[in-house]
């Protein structure tokens, strides 16, 4: 996984000031516009994956998606989304989480995931690590159970994984600062 590490952190692409002034974006559209490294970056984690019962990948929105798709076609196994408030047509369940300055949602189908479906939860990237553990929440409530997230990139320094709890997880690329 080292070398596919060194792959991926090559094409990421650090965009200054985005969303907001001091802040230091560290944009995966680079990363999935290389076929090669997409394709090598699914298969890494679907080897991670490939001895373990997966009956669900959960891509947070929207990055998340580009991952979960492909990771779950690899798996042969479902595709389950978590979305922003509004997206989802239907009876959702719905967590919110605390952001920087107020407060989010994600909301995901009832019957997106059966009880005691053993899920992996994707993201791109995990940062203060809110969302993921918003996520993690959601496949909890279903009655499913979280083997793993995962996310490409770690903004270490931010300390997100501390919010994950008990949930496994594991990252490609870490930045400590």
């Amino acid at each position: 996984m080292e070398a596919l590490a060194s792959q991926v952190r090559n094409l990421i692409r650090d965009i200054p000031n985005f969303p907001k002034p001091g802040v230091l974006f560290k944009d995966l559209m680079p990363v999935f516009a290389d076929g090669p490294t997409h394709r090598a970056l699914i298969d890494g984690l679907a080897s991670r994956y490939a001895a373990r019962q997966v009956d669900a990948v959960v891509g947070i929105e929207s990055r998340g998606f580009l991952l979960a798709a492909p990771l779950a076609y690899a798996l042969g196994c479902g595709t389950v989304v978590a979305r922003k408030p509004g997206k989802l047509p239907g009876e959702t369940r719905r967590v919110s989480y605390a952001l920087e300055y107020g407060e989010d949602e994600l909301h995901m189908h009832l019957d997106a995931l059966r009880e005691g479906a053993q899920v992996v939860v994707v993201d791109d990237l995990l940062a203060t690590g809110g969302t993921m553990r918003a996520t993690c929440d959601l496949v909890e409530h279903s009655k499913a159970h979280v083997l793993e997230s995962v996310t490409v990139v770690e903004l270490s320094f931010l300390n997100g994984r501390d919010r994950l709890g008990p949930y496994d997880f594991f990252s490609l690329v870490q930045y400590l600062d």
